[in-house]
């Protein structure tokens, strides 16, 4: 079938799509032709950031995740990465406008925002529940689909820990011992600050299999089977942390064109995007760094037969 450029991408349509609420586009400013066609490609890079992440939701959701998967699931993350990137970039168009050529047309948007992207709530809604400090922030929209963070502990969860699964018959005995191994070992390394360790590992003084198995797959990160599953945590880290800077550019953008006013929809305006940079989402991907110690005083590694290792 013969088609052209213009016709395969729908050019006619889409650069017509500049006009906002007006039907002729002579009465739009230069600068607020600017103003729409950036936040336009965030919508369109926002559409294929939640394509991504559903991708790399499915493949994680699986009931056994094959190892061959891995690497697509952080090839479809890594996409995601840079999408941030290159969208943090475009923050730098957006502050080649003036505070006074925006306050021009400040108005025409009545009270329109942001913060009502659709795109923006789908999101944030893939990635997981919003924390900050340990606390739940908002009302998180149940649409009945797992977040990438919901399927990333399922997955976490079946880790095999010193060759244990959790279908094993001795799997919380074996848990268990390797989380009293590592905190005898992590106390002879920090003696003055075990208590982090106890409390990440052991919350309520109870094991905790998903934080065992973070400890595990960073601890042992150069065996063969786990290799990929740390490249996952990597890349799922490497992940949240631009999406905190995207943000983060968002806010001193706001704040060298506005300063402190309210924002259009009637937020707090920088002081709420300030707000949004202190979200997390992996929260124990990043806190299990705090307990990390070095590789010769690791517990004994045991079955490493399971893990594809071959020993001395």
């Amino acid at each position: 079938m013969s088609r052209t450029y213009g016709e395969y991408l729908r050019l006619e349509e889409l650069l017509k799509l500049q006009t906002g609420f007006m039907k002729d586009e002579s009465k739009l400013s230069n600068d607020e032709l600017h103003f729409i066609l950036v936040h336009q490609n965030f919508e369109l890079w926002f559409k294929l950031i939640i394509n991504e992440l559903k991708c790399t939701r499915d493949i994680l959701a699986a009931e056994y995740v094959e190892e061959s998967n891995l690497p697509q699931a952080v090839h479809h993350m890594r996409r995601v990465i840079e999408t941030f990137r290159l969208m943090s970039q475009q923050w730098k168009v957006m502050e080649t406008l003036e505070p006074q050529e925006f306050l021009n047309f400040r108005d025409e948007l009545g009270t329109a925002s942001g913060f009502e992207s659709i795109q923006m709530r789908v999101l944030e809604g893939m990635m997981g529940k919003k924390w900050i400090d340990g606390k739940p922030v908002g009302q998180e929209k149940d649409n009945g689909e797992k977040s990438l963070y919901e399927v990333t502990c399922s997955w976490l969860e079946r880790t095999p820990i010193q060759g244990s699964t959790p279908d094993s018959n001795k799997d919380l005995e074996v848990v268990n011992n390797f989380i009293e191994d590592y905190l005898k070992s992590h106390k002879k390394v920090y003696p003055d600050n075990n208590k982090e360790a106890i409390d990440f590992l052991k919350p309520n003084n109870e094991s905790n299999r998903i934080r065992a198995a973070l400890v595990f797959i960073e601890s042992y990160r150069e065996l063969p089977l786990l290799s990929w599953p740390r490249k996952v945590i990597s890349t799922l880290i490497e992940l949240e942390q631009a999406m905190v800077l995207w943000r983060s550019s968002h806010a001193r953008m706001v704040e060298r064109i506005i300063g402190r006013r309210v924002g259009t929809g009637g937020s707090s305006g920088v002081d709420y995007l300030d707000m949004t940079t202190k979200y997390r989402v992996f929260i124990d991907l990043w806190m299990v760094r705090s307990i990390l110690i070095k590789k010769v005083a690791l517990p004994k590694l045991k079955n490493p037969e399971f893990y594809g290792f071959k020993g001395d």
